[in-house]
Formats: C-alpha cells, sequence, structure tokens
C-alpha cells in the first residue's frame, strides 16, 4: 500500500468524514419518516419533541404526552432542550428540523470515530485502532440510530465513549483540575441519560484503584469527580424540588418504564401497550391523576405484578438479558422469517446473527485481553456487565444498549486483529504490547525511571 495511503487510511480524522458521510447519505433517505403526522406529530422525537415543542413555545419543560399536562420530570434535560433550540431556529415539526437533528445525530456518532480509534490505541495498539475506527464509521446499529431516531442515543453514546477514554487515561494526574473535568463530563452525561451512572462507581473505582496501587492517596481525586458532578446535576435537582416539592434526583419514569415491561406481554421485546402514548385510557389517566401520581400508582402495580409474578419475572428478565446481546426474542408465531419491509418483525436471522457474532467477538476480545494481563480489559469488562443491567430489570431494546457498543467494537476489533496476525505468522498487537509493558533489566536508575514512565503511559 502507497505510503500516502496508509497515513490516509490510519487518520482517525478521515476516518470521522467517512462516517459522516455515510450517517448523512442515509440521513437524506430517511429523514421522511420523521413527519408522520400521525398523532399530532408523535413519532418526531416522541416525549422529546412533545417537551422540545413545549419549550419552543414558552410553556417551558412540560406536556411528555399531552398538551397542557403540566411540568414534567420525565427526561432529563440536555437533548430535549437542543431538540426546542432547533425548533426555534427552523420550525417545529419542520423538515428543516428534521434534516437538522439527525444531522446533529449524525455528527454525534461520527465524532466517536475519535474515542474510539484512541481508547483502542491505548489499550490494544495502532492496528487494533484503525480497525476499530473503520468498523465504527460502518458499523450499522451507529447508521441506523442516528439516522432513524430523534433521541440522545447518540449523543450519549459520544459522552460515554469520552469518559470511557479519559478513564483510561486518567491514573497518571495526580493534580486535582483533570478529575474535576471528569466529574463535570459525567454530570453533563448524566443529564443526557441517567443510566449511564451505573458506570460511574465502577469507572472511576477503577481509576482510584490504580492510584491506590501505586501507593498514592486517592480519595481527594474521588471527591473531585462527585463534586464535579453535582456541580452540572444540583440546578436540575432544585428545579424538580421547586416544581414538585419532592426530590427527584433525574427523572421521574422509572416506574412508568418498569411497568411497561412487566405487565405479563411478552409479544415484543419493549411493549408499549399500556403506555400513555398509545394506550388512551393511560394517558387520560395520567392527565387526571397528575405525572407524580401517576408515577406512584405505576409503581404501586408493578410491585404488586411481580411479587405475585416471581417466576414469569425472572424468566423474562433472563430472555431480556439474551436479546440484549444476540437480538434474539423469539421465533415467529406465523412460522415465517420477517418480510423484507417489515423492520418490526420479531425475528430477524440477519440481525440476530450479526448482533450474536458481534458479542462473541467482543467476548473473545475481552478474554484475550485478560489472559495477557492487561490492565485495560477491567473497564471494558466492568461497562460491558455494568450498563444493561437496568435494561434487563425493566425493558430492554439493542438502542439501549448501544452507548457502549463503542467498547464492544473495539474488543471485537481486538480480537480480529489477534486472529488476523496469528493466522499470517505475525505476532499479535496485543503480545508487542505485553512485551513493551515489560521493563528491561535496569542498569541505571535513568533506565529504571523511562522504564516506569513507559509503564505509566500504556498502563500497568
Amino acid at each position: 500500500m502507497p505510503e500516502k495511503l496508509r497515513r490516509l487510511v490510519g487518520s482517525v480524522w478521515f476516518v470521522t468524514l467517512v462516517a459522516f458521510a455515510i450517517r448523512m447519505v442515509v440521513v437524506a433517505f430517511e429523514y421522511h419518516g420523521q413527519l408522520n403526522p400521525r398523532r399530532d406529530h408523535w413519532p418526531f422525537g416522541y416525549e422529546t419533541g412533545r417537551i422540545a415543542r413545549a419549550i419552543a413555545t414558552g410553556r417551558g419543560f412540560s406536556d411528555p404526552v399531552t398538551v397542557g399536562s403540566g411540568p414534567t420530570a420525565w427526561m432529563t434535560p440536555v437533548y430535549p432542550y437542543m431538540v426546542a433550540g432547533v425548533f426555534k431556529l427552523f420550525g417545529i415539526y419542520s423538515a428543516a428540523s428534521a434534516v437538522i437533528l439527525l444531522s446533529l445525530n449524525a455528527l454525534f456518532s461520527a465524532l466517536t470515530c475519535v474515542p474510539v480509534f484512541l481508547m483502542a490505541r491505548d489499550s490494544f495498539g495502532e492496528k487494533t485502532a484503525i480497525w476499530a475506527g473503520w468498523s465504527w464509521a460502518f458499523f450499522p446499529y451507529a447508521i441506523y440510530f442516528s439516522a432513524e431516531w430523534i433521541w440522545e442515543t447518540c449523543l450519549t453514546t459520544l459522552l460515554l465513549s469520552l469518559l470511557f477514554l479519559i478513564t483510561l487515561r486518567l491514573e497518571p494526574h495526580r493534580r486535582l483540575g483533570p478529575w474535576l473535568a471528569y466529574g463535570l463530563l459525567w454530570g453533563i452525561t448524566a443529564l443526557s441519560n441517567p443510566a449511564v451512572l451505573s458506570l460511574l462507581p465502577l469507572l472511576v473505582g477503577w481509576a482510584c484503584y490504580r492510584i491506590h496501587k501505586r501507593g498514592h492517596r486517592w480519595d481527594l481525586q474521588a471527591t473531585a469527580v462527585i463534586f464535579g458532578l453535582l456541580i452540572v446535576v444540583t440546578p436540575w435537582f432544585l428545579r424538580n424540588y421547586r416544581t414538585f416539592h419532592h426530590f427527584i434526583p433525574f427523572r421521574d419514569a422509572f416506574w412508568l418504564v418498569m411497568h411497561v415491561g412487566n405487565t405479563g406481554d411478552t409479544s415484543h421485546w419493549a411493549p408499549d401497550a399500556v403506555h400513555p402514548s398509545a394506550n388512551t385510557k393511560e394517558e387520560q389517566e395520567y392527565n387526571r391523576l397528575g405525572e407524580l401520581n401517576y408515577m406512584a400508582e405505576k409503581r404501586r402495580e408493578v410491585i404488586e405484578f411481580i411479587r405475585s409474578h416471581p417466576t414469569w419475572y425472572a424468566w423474562v428478565t433472563f430472555r431480556r438479558f439474551v436479546y440484549t446481546w444476540t437480538g434474539f426474542w423469539s421465533l415467529p408465531a406465523n412460522g415465517r422469517f420477517r418480510e423484507p419491509l417489515d423492520p418490526e418483525e420479531l425475528f430477524d436471522p440477519v440481525n440476530i446473527a450479526f448482533c450474536a457474532l458481534l458479542t462473541a467477538l467482543a467476548i473473545a476480545g475481552l478474554c484475550l485481553a485478560s489472559r495477557r494481563g492487561l490492565a485495560t480489559a477491567w473497564p471494558y469488562a466492568l461497562a460491558l456487565l455494568g450498563f444493561p443491567a437496568v435494561y434487563y430489570l425493566t425493558t430492554t431494546d439493542l438502542r439501549y444498549r448501544h452507548p457502549i457498543d463503542p467498547e464492544i467494537v473495539v474488543l471485537a476489533a481486538y480480537a480480529c486483529t489477534t486472529f488476523f496476525s496469528r493466522r499470517h505468522g505475525a505476532p499479535a498487537e496485543g503480545e508487542v504490547l505485553d512485551a513493551q509493558r515489560k521493563p528491561a533489566p535496569a542498569t541505571s536508575s535513568s533506565v529504571q525511571s523511562s522504564a516506569f514512565l513507559a509503564r505509566s503511559l500504556v498502563g500497568s
């Protein structure tokens, strides 16, 4: 391969540009789907679109389902306010707003190539970084979610991948400034999607443990992270308390989501038959009771249901786990595979095969990293184990797993590069990194210092 082409292929910014171009081509074909006028443009952003419309028309953060239903804490504020800004500039539920919002999603998704490339390079080397970057550029789920959904998914994925990259690089910094900035970013990400906080104690704990292993104090660093997080999220907490006179940390819709996914309906992995947006009776009940009372009622109903159906709940929780990692929910009732133009059919062989293969490769990559004693295997394992857990208990969708897809892609790329290196008789890149991480016999204090610095840069 010519040197110029090699440099171009290995340039993370060129990969990002290609990724953005691919996504924009798909947006050009898909944005019309947002303009469906059904239920007063409900498909245009769903609850996000409703709240954004209320903000843009001066009613404040309110009306997640029905116009005039009042203030809400149904969602966290980052993405709805972003959508509201676009509505203000380009029109509410307009074609221009659809194109702008999907283009922003495409940009967020494409920019995720940068942390994907860098986390792969830091963890497993340059070759894996190139594989991972290009894999993300053509990653089907990333392309689909960015062009199909006006939702916070792509923004959250970008933010969480940045947090993951910073976690890998944060350990050498003993100054409190970087840790405080790290906490601020956690706060912004939590106000995009609070589910990411499931990883906060895991990733911060791992970073602090690495400091502890070196014999240094870590408590001030951890405090700086928490302080930075609280600086960002406290105004939202105060708004919720002033509005509802109750302490609502992030959002109040957890029990609704729990109820929707646990009613005895297993016809779909994410049934919505009792969601206020799809059920007139539930919508009327939401309007009659008000948001907090309605959520309290859903809490009572779902707890009562689970107590009376513990075996069913355990079985469906397991099915949600399987679906999250394989895309398989159930065989088709009519014994046929999905129709080519019916993406909602419950049995999609291509998607199941792709999802299951991706999971298998990610697990293989994680096993290889663990077997070689790479310390960076731990945060990848923590991300895969910790983030989806809440969705096993409530309701699931491959879109909900997407924020940790960058880590999955990196691990899969590492498995592939290792396999192809061995097939061609070359040492796997991870083995080269292992060798680099073992200090050479020291003949002087300067050599010892250099070895310590090298280990610090690539991780112990």
